[in-house]
């Protein structure tokens, strides 16, 4: 069928809804709305016989919904109602929720229900979960309620009176009081709210958004208090322990211009008062419940590097400590190493929010690349071992080329790869001239390049970008992967593995040195950060700050370019 996607922004479940059509050979067109609702033209125009809106902020209107099906995702079971569905699921702890696709009419979320899904809710951040079970969940409903359409036959339920609208979940319901609230009950409100919009609060003198939030042991004082730091983020005190917030807001004066969300640290800047820097063990004790980006672990003689930071996007700090973190873990005695996260991102590249808070953001762009180039380049080099990139969620950018630095990448069956740069005007570094080409072929590589088009996991693994493909829920994917981490390990064929990935690199090591690879990347790279009409710059700051500014959208999608997010 042909199908159009109508989205307030290409977020990951409109990447991931629009991958899974496309793989079952559906015509996709993807138009991105702006404030206001898709019009009659724009449907006229692309003559679909079905309109998705996977996420959508605003109404359809009735001269679109009246002439032609349209199917609306709703992050909540059938009967519930309002554009806070999520954030209010997981402020009260809810243990199991849904995802309805339901018929726009007139009424908000009112409409016949074509399928729904339900889900069992883990204590994670909402980003998470809505990138993680929400997605999966939307998208078995989708490709159900496309069927059903199909078919010709299947009319769709009513939903009937029960459940009620609910309104938009205001800061006043957010609010944290730190001298009466437990922290189980800080910890809702701020995973509730976790990428956006935060939770406001006002401490240190000034006004910030509380982004994200994960719980301390060890660590007491007076409530609401600022205990320590460790590695950007800060541990507040609750009246039963603690909290560490990796992210912080500031909020946005009248007139001034948007703000973004900065390692909890940088953003307080001068106002942070003198408190312990704790960093966490690489390898904390069992059963502690504290936060760390980065740590390590074995079983035998498997390895795990396990990294995770907001948003997918490394710092120059973060690409530093994860490099030492590396050369840790391979002056360990273990035959396979496992690179990624347990759950959410792999990587998204480059910090852009750091680079724009930066005194000079050309300067910080260039430290950045080089020592994202630095670990990727000991994961190239590393030639005693297998080394598996383990993609529990989406990777994108430099982050999709570290992945493809590794032997092998494992990928969850719900993983979405952008394996591309332009978007943000940048011809990109990390070695992709030699791994992208080396995985999926010349050709291939410069159409991934140049239509700068997400891919799924099944085309990941059809294209050579993906060597295995785990179909498992997200909770699923550590244990998946470390029980198969341990039978390649324990496999016969490993040495084999090994000898010929030691060879593979010593001939084309004498063919092209590496270093003749990044010497030419970071030229063009040089080239933009420090041409300050670089489109680089004003694609960044409008990215970070989620502002209009002259589109660098690829030709397969019509977008606003305030709601382009290409992440």
């Amino acid at each position: 069928m042909r199908v159009l996607l109508v989205a307030s922004a290409f977020n990951s479940l409109s990447q991931r809804v629009m991958c899974e059509l496309r793989d079952r050979g559906h015509t996709v067109a993807v138009e991105l709305a702006a404030r206001d609702a898709p019009s009659p033209e724009t449907i006229t125009r692309h003559a679909p016989d079905l309109v998705i809106a996977p996420m959508l902020t605003t109404a359809i209107p009735k001269e679109v919904w009246s002439a032609r099906t349209c199917l609306i995702v709703h992050p909540g079971p059938p009967g519930d109602r309002g554009p806070s569905s999520l954030d209010r699921a997981v402020q009260k702890g809810a243990g199991r929720w849904g995802v309805t696709v339901l018929q726009a009419v007139e009424e908000m979320d009112a409409g016949p229900v074509w399928a729904s899904e339900a889900f069992d809710v883990p204590a994670v951040g909402k980003s998470d979960l809505y990138r993680g079970e929400v997605t999966d969940a939307a998208v078995k409903a989708v490709l159900r309620a496309v069927e059903r359409f199909a078919s010709g036959t299947f009319e769709p339920r009513p939903q009937g009176t029960e459940g009620s609208f609910r309104p938009y979940l205001r800061q006043e319901e957010r609010r944290i009081d730190w001298c009466s609230e437990p922290t189980a009950a800080v910890l809702r409100k701020l995973r509730a709210a976790d990428s956006h919009p935060g939770v406001l609060d006002t401490f240190l003198g000034g006004e910030w958004y509380l982004c994200g939030g994960h719980e301390e042991d060890a660590l007491t004082g007076a409530p609401g208090e600022v205990l320590a730091t460790r590695h950007g983020a800060v541990c507040r005190a609750t009246v039963d322990g603690a909290v560490w917030i990796p992210q912080l807001r500031s909020r946005r004066r009248a007139g001034g211009p948007r703000t973004y969300k900065l390692p909890a640290v940088l953003a307080l800047g001068d106002r942070l008062p003198e408190v312990p820097k704790l960093p966490a063990p690489l390898r904390p004790a069992a059963g502690r419940r504290t936060w760390t980006d980065i740590r390590y672990e074995e079983a035998g003689t498997v390895g795990f590097l396990r990294f995770s930071f907001p948003g997918g996007a490394m710092s120059t700090d973060q690409c530093r400590r994860l490099l030492d973190a590396y050369r840790f873990a391979v002056s360990r005695p273990v035959d396979v190493l496992v690179l990624g996260g347990a759950r959410d991102f792999f990587s998204n590249g480059i910090h852009l929010g750091v680079i724009e808070a930066a005194d000079d953001p050309a300067a910080e762009s260039w430290a950045c690349i080089q020592a994202m180039d630095d670990l990727v380049e000991a994961v190239l080099t590393t030639t005693d071992r297998l080394v598996v990139a383990a993609l529990a969620g989406n990777a994108a950018a430099g982050g999709a080329m570290l992945a493809l630095a590794a032997d092998e990448v494992w990928c969850r069956s719900g993983t979405v790869l952008n394996p591309h740069y332009r978007l943000m005007g940048l011809y990109g570094s990390e070695y992709w001239t030699y791994t992208l080409p080396r995985r999926a072929g010349a050709e291939e590589a410069e159409r991934l390049m140049s239509q700068a088009a997400p891919v799924s996991a099944a085309t990941a693994l059809r294209l050579g970008l993906a060597d295995r493909v785990l179909d498992c829920a997200p909770e699923e994917f550590a244990g998946e992967i470390a029980r198969s981490a341990q039978r390649l390990a324990a496999s016969a064929r490993l040495r084999a593995l090994v000898g010929r990935k030691k060879a593979e690199r010593e001939r084309d090591e004498a063919v092209r040195p590496l270093s003749g690879y990044r010497a030419a990347e970071l030229a063009r790279m040089r080239e933009i950060f420090f041409e300050p009409g670089s489109p680089y710059h004003a694609l960044r700051s409008a990215f970070v700050r989620k502002t209009a500014t002259p589109c660098s959208a690829p030709s397969w999608v019509r977008p606003n370019c305030e709601q382009y997010q290409p992440v």
